[in-house]
């Protein structure tokens, strides 16, 4: 080879590896998904709260499958509570209607700590007084221990003036769950209806 041809074949190689390289970050910037931003706390791949085998009001035993293809708030709490209970399932039906039509995409479960006191017939009336398609979850008391544990949920009954007029202490977060029924976001008490509406949408629309 002459060295004419030597630099045509060397100009050659070096435009092919110029191009197969930009070539190569392109299909690498398009391969990448952009993170998404939450305002709850993101704990996807969490090794902890994946799944559920409890019975409800009307005495069905559920799962995280059976609302597949919705997003899924499930929160700890009991009838009797004074404020965090009302306020957190009173902000829920609001999230709810501020979705819009993506609404009926949204499934709120409560699942009691207060299996003695919240019978069938008391949690039917306390889910219908914010949105009749809240769905309450009863467990037996071994059995909320062990969904507890798995949540990494606290729960205390704190004695009251008498036998029945107890209290219960319980974390007041919530779990949110995607349509596929992966755990992701951690959403603390008092985060409010725009931060909830806002990380739902997002998850509806991945």
């Amino acid at each position: 080879m002459n060295k004419r041809n030597a630099l045509k074949s060397i100009a050659a190689t070096a435009g092919w590896v110029a191009a197969s390289a930009t070539l190569g970050l392109g299909l690498s910037a398009c391969s990448e998904q952009p993170k998404q931003s939450f305002q709850a706390v993101d704990i996807t791949g969490a090794d902890y709260a994946k799944d559920f085998s409890l019975t409800d009001a009307d005495g069905k035993v559920r799962t995280l499958a059976d609302f597949k293809g919705k997003a899924v708030v499930l929160f700890f709490g009991y009838v009797q509570c004074p404020d965090v209970c009302p306020t957190t399932m009173t902000e829920m039906a609001q999230v709810k209607q501020q979705l819009g039509a993506d609404g009926s995409k949204l499934q709120v479960l409560f699942v009691t700590v207060d299996p003695a006191r919240d019978t069938s017939e008391v949690l039917k009336a306390y889910m219908g007084a914010f949105d009749p398609s809240f769905v309450a979850l009863i467990p037996t008391p071994e059995q909320l221990a062990a969904v507890a544990k798995d949540f990494k949920v606290y729960y205390k009954k704190v004695d009251g003036k008498t036998p029945t007029s107890y209290a219960m202490d319980h974390s007041a977060a919530s779990y949110i769950y995607d349509p596929q029924g992966r755990l992701r976001l951690y959403a603390r008490y008092g985060a409010g209806v725009p931060a909830m509406v806002s990380d739902l949408k997002t998850l509806l629309a991945s």
